[in-house]
């Protein structure tokens, strides 16, 4: 008789299999319109999350509550959020006209609006990678505010312990705190969250706002107070989806005209018919990499580029900043900030007008007609198909058909990494689609070999697109790594923008069929390393250096720079 293997899986296998019953749960929870999070219908959710255990979420799976991750996630989700049972995901349905005042989270842009104490409406403009985004981030706020729950619920009538009932007497007092009172709060919270009083304080300010120095003990406060409720009172939080964004997403609707209105702008000032580069980036790296150096020679005689760049990346230096910018509008620059809902604002540089001579690029070689480059701000995800798929479209005007003469797309931005460390430069060849293999191998334009000798490591290879940053999980990111995928790399981008520019320029043929790629990453956190993920902290000036090299790189390729 043959003997029947024990097949059991690695963790690498659940985690694929977490991420895609994540993947087709929060789609079907969209058709449905409504759910519960902490209800039934909301349990697969839950259940595939704490399976999954991101390294981003980090203590998720334990008893004890996950401080870093709850502030990563805090600031990507609007102010007052802890606060809300209802939380409804809406489209841009003209809230910006009316008195509600917009709350933007530091580390997303999204416009999100109070609609009264119970309410929180967050406005979807970027597709459904923002939705998993806020779903995931949502389904953890929950997860460990009933955690909270747990530790301080006596019984089942309501009965809860003295540390909670003395954070609640100091967050409904309305005084400021005294240091010693803050301390016995934080001591307090400290016994709530299973947490040492030493990790407490040492969070607690990065929670702070201006208007709330006390923000964290209220976030504290509000979510376990939402979860007792949900038990004592079954008073269920409930997220919707407006019936106008079911209707609208994936449709292309703020996509389409995000790109009309660049390829007006192009038809105004006779740029439609010139031999145009798009270009991925921020708002600063091209107009700095261009005009800075000329601009401000005389103030940093002698010294580095670099150290120019780090100058302008301070929030402190905006007479710098202005400096720069004046310049770079005198010499053709038009800024187009975004009114179409993408929260995609563009630059377009036409490179008739600039004095390249005097320029960082005095030997650039433009043979034939001056390039015109369209900078567009970083897209999200699946947002990026949708924006690069109407932006290669025709412009339409009336019967009129102009194609455009797109002669190449260069994507700078950054990414997760799976060898080396934060400020690393990534070369990819292909980007593969997590959960489905999907993959899409193309020729770079740009190579390894063109940025050593820079005193940065730089890796070629494989990238991963991923459904979000929030679900990073070390067991599957070490596979992808590990095994034959040899992958280098994580980011959200990559496959879209290359699914976008192939079906354009091989399949529908309304753009160059030989159009050049550029792609190159700098890493903003390593999930592989512990401490080193997007949770613990940002990348301060580490990133100027790469961000530049690799503009500067896109650049002397499209300036013909010998």
């Amino acid at each position: 008789m043959k003997e029947i293997k024990n097949i059991s899986r690695s963790r690498a296998q659940e985690s694929s299999a977490a991420i895609e019953r994540l993947y087709i749960t929060m789609r079907h929870l969209f058709n449905r319109g409504f759910y519960k999070p902490m209800g039934i219908s909301g349990e697969t959710l839950r259940e595939a999350l704490l399976s999954l255990r991101p390294e981003i979420y980090g203590s998720i799976a334990e008893e004890k509550v996950e401080l870093s991750g709850l502030l990563y996630v805090i600031e990507r989700l609007p102010i007052g959020i802890e606060q809300c049972r209802y939380i409804n995901l809406t489209s841009d349905e003209g809230y910006s006209n009316s008195h509600f005042k917009a709350i933007v989270p530091p580390k997303r842009r999204r416009n999100c609006y109070r609609i009264d104490d119970e309410q929180m409406n967050i406005e979807i403009t970027r597709g459904r990678s923002d939705i998993y985004d806020i779903l995931t981030h949502l389904t953890f706020i929950f997860i460990e505010s009933h955690k909270i729950k747990d530790r301080v619920l006596i019984d089942e009538e309501g009965k809860v312990s003295r540390d909670w009932q003395k954070l609640e007497e100091t967050v409904l007092n309305t005084k400021k705190l005294t240091l010693i009172e803050r301390e016995k709060a934080i001591s307090h919270a400290a016994n709530i969250l299973g947490r040492t009083f030493a990790e407490v304080q040492n969070i607690y300010q990065d929670f702070a706002t201006a208007d709330a120095p006390e923000r964290f003990l209220h976030i504290v406060y509000w979510l376990g107070k939402l979860a007792i409720e949900e038990v004592v009172d079954n008073n269920k939080r409930t997220i919707t989806f407006s019936p106008i964004l079911r209707e609208r997403l994936g449709h292309h609707i703020y996509g389409e005209i995000w790109a009309n209105n660049i390829k007006e702008v192009l038809e105004k000032n006779d740029l439609l018919q010139r031999p145009i580069h798009v270009i991925s980036a921020n708002m600063h790296s091209v107009m700095n990499s261009i005009f800075a150096k000329p601009v401000l020679e005389s103030k940093y005689k002698g010294k580095s580029d670099y150290v120019i760049f780090e100058d302008l990346s301070s929030s402190s230096n905006n007479d710098l900043r202005k400096k720069v910018e004046t310049v770079a509008m005198q010499q053709g620059m038009v800024f187009l900030p975004d009114t179409s809902g993408t929260n995609i604002d563009v630059q377009i540089f036409d490179t008739a007008k600039i004095d390249l001579k005097n320029s960082a690029f005095p030997t650039a070689q433009i043979n034939g007609e001056k390039p015109v480059l369209i900078v567009m701000d970083y897209a999200f995800g699946e947002q990026a198909y949708e924006t690069i798929d109407e932006l290669l479209k025709p412009y339409k005007k009336g019967k009129e058909k102009t194609f455009i003469n797109v002669e190449s797309v260069s994507i700078m931005g950054k990414a997760g990494i799976l060898q080396g460390g934060k400020g690393d430069i990534m070369i990819p060849n292909a980007h593969i689609n997590e959960g489905t293999a999907d993959n899409y191998p193309f020729e770079n334009e740009l190579t390894a070999e063109m940025f050593k000798g820079n005193d940065m490591p730089v890796f070629a290879g494989p990238m991963v697109t991923v459904l979000g940053t929030s679900l990073q999980n070390r067991d599957l990111l070490k596979f992808f790594h590990e095994s034959t995928w040899k992958a280098i790399g994580l980011e959200m981008e990559g496959a879209y923008y290359q699914k976008a520019i192939q079906s354009a320029s091989k399949i529908r043929k309304s753009i160059n069929p030989n159009v050049k790629v550029r792609y190159a990453y700098y890493a903003s956190d390593n999930p592989l390393e512990t401490g080193s993920t997007l949770a613990s902290g940002g990348l301060g000036t580490t990133g100027v250096k790469p961000t530049y090299l690799i503009t500067i790189k896109i650049l002397e390729q499209i300036f013909n720079v010998k």
